[in-house]
């Protein structure tokens, strides 16, 4: 079903362990979303046999994600890209800088007026872009574009995945309201139950 809206754009620093595995502070607002471009890389391999393609493995490698939104404020641009506040409150931005990875999530409404919702585990951003026009005959608005590439994330789940997206339908079967109502008090965590063999 078409996507007809996008809000509630959300971001939530990553604290690594000694082994990288990702821990999630408090989800805070970004800014309030124009759009989001999400495109996915993968890598893929062919195994040819007997004159023909006998096995095809496509894997998830990386991921490209802009996001337009009106404004970006000095704490988010500096957990996002690194840059420094300074003693009076202005944002400086460093030849050095290099942010580091954030989670972001966001819904996007859908034509029945139920929301899909999003979190991107691993995303690393460059500097903003800004774009300025001087004003003329007619209104024309410039807001900033943020660009990141999405990453799997370190921490595996119970079946050795690594994550890099999680997503869910309001209202889809089996979906408890639980899940969608608390999507922003934590980083959704993947609810697997370990699967047993039994030998014998």
């Amino acid at each position: 079903m078409a996507t007809i809206g996008l809000d509630k754009l959300y971001y939530a620093k990553i604290t690594e362990d000694e082994s990288g595995n990702e821990t999630y502070d408090t989800p805070a607002q970004l800014a309030k979303a124009i759009s989001a471009e999400l495109s996915v890389e993968l890598a893929e391999a062919t195994l040819y046999a007997d004159d023909g393609a006998a096995e095809i493995v496509k894997e998830f490698k990386s991921g490209t994600l802009a996001l337009g939104i009106d404004d970006i404020g000095v704490t988010a641009a500096s957990d996002l890209t690194g840059s420094v506040i300074d003693d009076n409150h202005v944002l400086i931005s460093s030849a050095e800088d290099g942010g580091t990875p954030v989670a972001i999530g966001f819904r996007a409404k859908k034509s029945n007026g139920k929301y899909k919702y999003y979190w991107l585990y691993r995303v690393k951003f460059g500097i903003p872009a800004t774009n300025l026009a001087t004003k003329g005959d007619s209104i024309t608005f410039s807001t900033p574009t943020i660009e990141g590439t999405v990453l799997r994330r370190n921490k595996v789940d119970v079946g050795g995945r690594h994550p890099w997206k999680a997503e869910v339908t309001e209202g889809d079967t089996g979906v408890s309201n639980d899940t969608v109502t608390n999507w922003y008090k934590e980083v959704y965590e993947p609810v697997i139950t370990a699967q047993t063999t039994e030998e014998g």
